[in-house]
This record gives structure tokens, C-alpha cells and sequence, in this order.
């Protein structure tokens, strides 16, 4: 049985002495509230998730001019599409007339979207092209009803979008982390593999537990072999000294250790998260997989492997692991107060061929395998949190650093908003 608990008897009042009480105990675990209240889960959505750049979509994913895909955060639905002139435009996938969805197959190819509810035509950049039977209305404006559009970007060859008309430059954030993400020449990949999992828990449980590494160990046996990210760094920091001191020589990639981080309060503007840094993969291991043994050819102009793999985290819930033979995103977008979606992409060589190049169910093992492990957790997490004995405790200074600093970024938001 699923277990929904929410809270009942939820006010701004509440919210208020409920925040100002957390403020007073850093470095804690937050208050079962903050996953239990409808009015905190709008006030997400609208001033964190839709004001943040949010991953949408690989660019190989829509190649011809009419294809596109949907987005679906929460209970709203966004088109993302190529248009004829191959631009990639974003909008939201709401008539302008009476509100009905203009599409609904997740993904396509179309010349024009049109509203099954009264039969208004929008083109593939949301512009409004036909209304029926208006012309006799001479006062409409045809020019002002477009589908609503949405901010969107491309980084090589990631597609990016934000709800905020108003949102900060994340090109410019992005460039800090160019040298290293264009090792990989994520911009002529391809996705290998794409799924999506829906996990019956708060969105802020599946983020928390990615930013953290603490549970690693125990959870996550055949990720823990390899990847000393689960281990500290008095003991892994050798390890990673010694590969990050020929990182550069060996994969023949300038740049490639480079560590930059400017997340969450520190990001250059509200939601323009940024991150990377390389870390080392333990003897034996090439690569993320089961015996650590390649998978694929090297990506991009990687020229052989040096024991490390990319971490990367490009918007708040965007986060990418990028071994020199193949990459994989991951992405988390709430869909209610108590169901979140996990999307994970595995990316290839733009010219790596599938069954003789590489074998998807061996690529995509060790990270479907961990997200299933995640489930697990993420859903015992939920029962606890939920318990009215849930009494928060604190967070472990060195591996859930990177956690406290979403949590201090979520709960700064959420002050500014009362």
C-alpha cells in the first residue's frame, strides 16, 4: 500500500514558523513539513522549479524541422519543437483561447499544433496562424495569442528552458565549464538510451539523495567497487591526486581536471547552477560498469582513458557522470507533492554503432541498476520522513556538504516568497 501523508492543517502562518524554526538549526535535516505541505509544493514550483534552468532535451532527439517533444513538470506540459528554419523553440502547451492541451503525444513530428477543443492552429514557433470563424471579430489580435513562450537555450547540443522570462544568462554561467564538457563533443552524440522512472516520493528526497554520497557504501555495492566518490577524501584523495596529475596528458584534453563549482546560493544568477569536477575511478576501472571494463568507443576526442570520470551539474536538478566511453544525465522533476520523475539519458558517439559498437543493456547496467538500488532508499526515506516521530537529524559535514547547500538554497527561496 502506498502511503500518502500530507498536511491538513497548512496555513502561511504555518509555513512562516515552520521556516523560521528550521533557519535556527543549520546543518540539519529539514522538518517532515517541507515534504508534506501542498501550499510549500505550489510555492516550489512556482518560484524554484519554473524560475530555474531545467534540462529538456538533446538536440539528436529532434533532428528534422516539425519534430518535438513534451516536457511535463508538475501539472503543466511544455512543447519543445525544431522549427522549419531548425531554431528550437519552447512554449507552453495551453490554447491561448480556452486553455485546452494542443498536443498530447510526448513526441513527433507535426506542422502545426492544433487545438482539438475549437480548432485554433498554432505553427511550430507557437505563433497563432488560424481562429476559426474570428473574422468577425475585427478587434482580434492574432499577433498577441500565441502560444505563451518559454526561454530556451542550447550548450553543446543540451537543450535548456526556464519559465522565467526574466531568468539569468545560463550561457554565460555554462562557458565557465566549456573546456572539459566539449572533451566529450556532447553536441554530435547521440542517446543511446532514455528512461524515465516515476518514484512515489517528494521530489526533494530523489534530489537530496543524489547530492549525497554518504549512502553510497552501502547502498550501491557495484557503483561503491569502482568510483571513490563513496569513500573520504583521507582516504580516496591520493587516489584522485594521482589521476587528476595526468588527467590532461592522458586523454590528451586541456582542461579536463578543471574544478569549478558555482551552485545554489553561489550560482551567478537564480537557478544557473553550475559544477564540474573529475574524480577517480579505483584500479581495475575504466569506466562505469559492472566489471568496469569499456563499453563504447571514447567519446569526442578523448584519447584514452586516465581512471577518471566527469561530475557535472548544470541547473539545479540537472546532473551529468561522464566516463571517457560514454555519458549519462540525469534529471528530476517533481509531478506531484508525493511523485517525482527520474529521467536518466546514457550518450554515445554520434557515430558508435548499437550491437556492434556497444550493447545497451550492458551500457545502461550499472546506472539503472543504482537507480533502482536509489528507489528503494529514496522510498524507505519517504515512509520515515512522513512518520509524525520523524525528529530530523544532522547532516554529515563532509558527505552531504553538497546537500546542505541545496537545502540552505531551498529554504532562502522559500523565506523570500512570504
Amino acid at each position: 500500500m502506498h502511503i500518502i501523508a500530507t498536511q491538513v492543517d497548512d496555513s502561511i502562518d504555518r509555513l512562516r514558523h515552520k521556516l523560521d524554526s528550521q533557519l535556527q538549526k543549520p546543518g540539519y535535516a529539514i522538518d517532515p513539513y517541507f515534504y508534506r505541505s501542498h501550499l510549500v509544493h505550489e510555492r516550489e514550483l512556482e518560484h524554484l522549479v519554473f524560475k530555474s534552468w531545467l534540462y529538456a532535451l538533446h538536440i539528436s532527439e529532434i533532428p528534422h524541422p516539425g519534430d518535438y517533444q513534451l516536457l511535463d513538470i508538475g501539472e503543466d506540459s511544455i512543447i519543445v519543437a525544431r522549427t522549419q528554419d531548425g531554431a528550437i523553440k519552447a512554449m507552453h502547451n495551453i490554447c491561448r483561447h480556452r486553455g485546452a492541451r494542443v498536443c498530447e503525444a510526448s513526441t513527433g513530428n507535426r506542422k502545426t499544433f492544433v487545438c482539438p477543443y475549437h480548432g485554433w492552429v498554432y505553427g511550430l514557433d507557437g505563433g497563432l496562424k488560424a481562429a476559426r470563424e474570428t473574422h468577425i471579430m475585427p478587434d482580434l489580435d492574432k499577433a498577441t495569442l500565441g502560444l505563451k513562450p518559454i526561454r530556451c537555450v542550447e550548450f553543446m547540443g543540451l537543450v535548456f528552458i526556464n519559465c522565467d522570462p526574466n531568468a539569468g544568462d545560463l550561457l554565460a554561467a555554462l562557458d565557465n565549464i566549456r573546456q572539459p564538457l566539449g572533451a566529450y563533443d556532447l553536441a554530435t552524440a547521440k542517446v543511446a538510451a532514455r528512461r524515465t522512472y516515476r518514484m512515489n516520493a517528494n521530489w526533494k528526497l530523489a534530489i537530496e539523495n543524489y547530492l549525497e554520497c554518504y549512502h553510497c557504501a552501502t547502498s550501491h555495492r557495484a557503483y561503491a567497487r569502482g568510483h571513490t566518490l563513496k569513500d573520504l577524501e583521507e582516504k580516496s584523495q591520493p587516489v584522485v591526486d594521482a589521476m587528476l596529475a595526468q588527467s590532461e596528458a592522458i586523454t590528451g584534453i586541456e582542461g579536463m581536471s578543471t574544478h569549478y563549482t558555482r551552485i545554489y546560493n553561489d550560482a551567478e544568477s537564480f537557478g544557473a547552477c553550475v559544477h564540474t569536477m573529475r574524480y577517480g575511478l579505483y584500479e581495475g576501472f575504466d569506466t562505469g560498469s559492472a566489471d568496469g571494463q569499456p563499453l563504447a568507443p571514447l567519446m569526442g576526442n578523448i584519447k584514452a582513458y586516465d581512471g577518471g570520470v566527469g561530475d557535472y551539474q548544470m541547473g539545479p536538478c540537472s546532473f551529468m557522470l561522464n566516463y571517457p566511453d560514454h555519458c549519462v544525465l540525469y534529471r528530476f522533476l517533481p509531478r506531484s507533492l508525493t511523485e517525482t520523475d527520474v529521467e536518466l539519458v546514457w550518450f554515445v558517439r554520434g557515430d558508435a554503432i548499437e550491437g556492434t559498437d556497444y550493447d545497451v543493456d550492458k551500457l545502461t547496467w550499472l546506472w539503472h541498476h543504482t537507480t533502482l538500488e536509489d528507489e528503494y532508499i529514496i522510498m524507505r526515506n519517504n515512509l520515515g520522513v512522513n512518520s509524525r516521530f520523524f525528529e530530523p537529524g544532522p547532516y554529515h559535514s563532509e558527505f552531504e556538504a553538497t546537500l546542505q547547500q541545496f537545502i540552505d538554497w531551498y529554504l532562502a527561496t522559500l523565506k523570500k516568497t512570504l
